[in-house]
């Protein structure tokens, strides 16, 4: 990315933080937990708000995600009440009606059933507590092939059919859920008071080459696909070569407007 892109990714970020934060009514004295924290941008927006007023847990199922966000308390130097869980959140390591607020940011698109997570966070969640998260709703999101013309491209009718399968999949965590599902999935779990506010965020630009190929190689997660191998599963790897290469010719000659789906949740036990 350029440094304008960066900027407007930061801002981007900034904001998920803000409302998930304000959507939280977070208080003084709560136990919160910021679950599948990665490098912890909902929980170091607690301490912003409240350093060591509230206990938080800093939780993910990677180690390494544990050990950036330590490092990062480590040289911010302030009065803190935090732990740290690495746990999958399908079984957290905590006990029951623990927590005041659970939060999350982008993790459902990584967990393949939902339903086993709601449960879990229903278990820890004190009576009256509230789950509340973001997440994009990557099955709506803007697809390469509509970017694309058909005289653009070679085979551009075999890879939107394998585009349109694949992201409809199923078994694939990070298009297997609608708005809908989720309201489902959460009120069968036992949550009331199940509130999924859906935006739509678009933004223009002309993409690298080498922002392009990222899209392409750079997996959402250690345990899924690229892009790249989901074109694998179809085609040999020279023809996804290729279309690789003929997108990054195509689209870094262009300004193009990518549409991205997004749920804000509030769930009350």
């Amino acid at each position: 990315m350029n440094e304008l892109q960066i900027q407007q990714t930061l801002n981007w970020l900034n904001s998920i933080k803000n409302e998930v934060l304000d959507l939280a009514d977070l208080k003084e004295n709560q136990k919160i937990a910021d679950f599948g924290c990665g490098s912890g941008l909902l929980g170091f927006g607690v301490l912003e708000r409240f350093l060591d007023k509230v206990e938080l847990i800093f939780s993910d199922k990677f180690e390494d995600c544990i050990d950036e966000c330590k490092k990062l308390l480590n040289e911010m130097n302030i009065e803190n009440n935090v732990k740290f869980l690495q746990s999958d959140i399908s079984d957290i390591k905590l006990n029951s009606n623990y927590l005041d607020r659970a939060l999350t940011r982008s993790v459902l698109v990584h967990v393949v059933q939902k339903e086993p997570v709601f449960a879990e966070l229903f278990r820890v969640l004190k009576s009256g507590g509230y789950y509340c998260a973001f997440e994009p709703i990557i099955r709506e999101n803007t697809r390469y092939y509509e970017l694309l013309l058909p005289n653009e491209i070679s085979d551009y009718f075999d890879f939107r059919k394998a585009e349109k399968e694949f992201m409809e999949n199923p078994d694939d965590p990070l298009v297997n859920f609608s708005a809908q599902s989720l309201d489902e999935g959460l009120t069968n779990t036992g949550f009331s008071d199940v509130t999924i506010n859906v935006g739509i965020a678009k933004s223009k630009y002309q993409p690298t080459k080498d922002a392009i190929l990222n899209w392409f190689i750079s997996p959402p997660s250690p345990n899924l696909k690229s892009m790249k191998e989901r074109f694998l599963d179809y085609f040999e790897e020279t023809k996804v070569d290729n279309y690789i290469k003929e997108v990054q010719e195509i689209l870094s000659k262009k300004e193009i407007t990518i549409s991205s789906k997004t749920a804000l949740i509030k769930a009350i036990k």
